[in-house]
């Protein structure tokens, strides 16, 4: 990859982050870790408090 073409997936992923934080509100270190496991291509269970939505 060229410096460019990773500045732009640095920019989409910060992106991506800011519409996501849109709906999950104070839940970063959440957030930084299903974005891993998706771009490394594997799967993330939520768990969490009863009451909060997990769908």
């Amino acid at each position: 990859m060229t410096e460019q073409e990773i500045n732009q997936l640095i920019e989409k992923v910060h992106a991506l982050k800011a519409e996501i934080k849109k709906v999950i509100v104070g839940q970063e270190s959440v957030i930084d870790e299903l974005l891993i496991s998706f771009m490394a291509g594997g799967h993330a269970l939520l768990e969490g408090v009863p009451g909060l939505a997990k769908h």
